[in-house]
């Protein structure tokens, strides 16, 4: 019987891809956030988690995932054929995007508003963050009543702050040269406080008053640390008259970090594969849970079980550094490299340079061409300068692409 149905099957392949990657990038505003709905899903397709305080027993066709802090995570597929003579498919992401974090004595009682102190993280534009629906998510280190010591996630969800921008009657020279003071201009007003009550406007108890609003007899006797950061309440969406663009933040890089999950949870059982998403790159990435510390190098030793087979190992493997690509800037065109300027939609991007500021070389770049070829997908260049991302040094050093 013909089949009479001529529904376009790739484009409904395609919305249904970008509309999960838009669930994820709003139900994903901290690392923490990130690793924690990677888990749920890696646990749905039947990866075990693994603990890197005790030892592991891994079976080969099994799927597992470790993480670090909560902020960074490695799942991968171990493949039933010998390691030493497939290596290993990697691919790096990362889960932090540049944000205001909330300082650890944040309170500012100012004019009777409630406002929360921040600080910068990563390289951030700051003129976007004013006049934003803002809410404020990350995770509470928390005592409980018996005196032992747990952790939980927040997030508030709803816009609770903003920061306002100063009316132009009061700032004449502010589409001229404004500058913008990060310790006095951009903590984000929160609430207005009456007179008798400003000492009582402690952060603790509205963060403990959110947990115990999401986590249903959750035993908080006092909160001893967190980790926090605003964020804006506006969804990932579609743009432009034809859909041609998706705006969100977190892009860089959520949207690795979402491809190369997917990726993962595709891939077959006869070689091994792996996915590492890391916190703290856009801040050099030297933490412990950062691609500069140790994470990927102690799982990876683990894979191979020593030293000369961890050599071995290595030298044939493959490493694809996920991130964004800065496409040509239609009002600042001058700013990019007239034969080397990505265009959007128009492929995937590999990132050069004759200084070897990224990893990718003749070799490696033909090898991915090659693979790119086979699946029709198109590939454009980049001829960037400054300094490399830390996955760019961590992959040129082993000699990846």
């Amino acid at each position: 019987m013909p089949n009479n149905d001529s529904t376009d099957h790739s484009l409904l392949d395609i919305t249904h891809f970008n509309n999960d990657l838009f669930h994820f990038l709003d139900a994903s505003p901290t690392p923490y956030h990130v690793v924690k709905n990677q888990i749920e899903r890696l646990k749905s397709y039947g990866f075990q988690r693994l603990s890197e305080s005790e030892s592991w027993l891994l079976e080969k066709g099994q799927r597992y995932y470790v993480t670090r802090n909560d902020s960074s995570l490695i799942a991968f597929v171990y493949g039933h054929k010998d390691i030493l003579e497939t290596g290993v498919r990697m691919l790096g992401a990362h889960t932090d995007s540049p944000c205001l974090k909330v300082k650890p004595k944040a309170e500012i009682v100012s004019q009777s508003y409630l406002k929360l102190g921040v600080e910068v993280y990563g390289g951030a534009l700051l003129n976007p963050w004013f006049d934003r629906d803002l809410s404020l998510a990350g995770k509470l280190v928390y005592q409980d009543s018996n005196d032992s010591i747990h952790s939980c996630l927040i997030n508030f969800e709803k816009s609770i702050a903003s920061i306002p921008s100063l009316a132009i009657h009061l700032d004449r020279d502010a589409n001229k040269k404004r500058s913008i003071n990060p310790q006095t201009d951009i903590p984000p007003v929160l609430m207005v406080i009456d007179k008798s009550d400003e000492n009582d406007a402690q952060l603790n108890s509205i963060l403990k008053q959110q947990a115990e609003n999401q986590y249903e007899g959750i035993d908080i006797d006092d909160i001893l640390d967190f980790e926090l950061s605003f964020y804006d309440t506006q969804c990932a969406s579609y743009v432009g008259l034809e859909e041609d663009f998706i705006a969100s933040s977190r892009l860089d890089n959520l949207l690795s970090c979402y491809t190369g999950l997917q990726a993962l949870l595709s891939a077959n059982e006869q070689g091994t594969s792996l996915l590492i998403c890391s916190d703290h790159e856009e801040v050099g990435s030297a933490s412990t849970s950062g691609a500069q510390g140790t994470f990927l190098k102690s799982v990876l030793e683990r894979l191979a079980g020593s030293a000369e087979s961890m050599t071995r190992m290595i030298d044939m493997s493959m490493m694809i550094s996920a991130d964004n690509a800065h496409a040509i800037h239609p009002n600042f065109a001058d700013k990019h490299d007239a034969n080397h300027g990505p265009v959007i939609n128009q492929g995937l991007v590999i990132k050069v340079n004759a200084n070897q500021r990224y990893a990718s070389n003749c070799e490696t770049g033909a090898i991915f061409k090659l693979l790119a070829n086979q699946v029709n997908v198109p590939v454009q260049n980049s001829a960037k300068t400054g300094e490399p991302k830390y996955f760019d040094k961590l992959t040129a050093k082993n000699n990846f692409l």
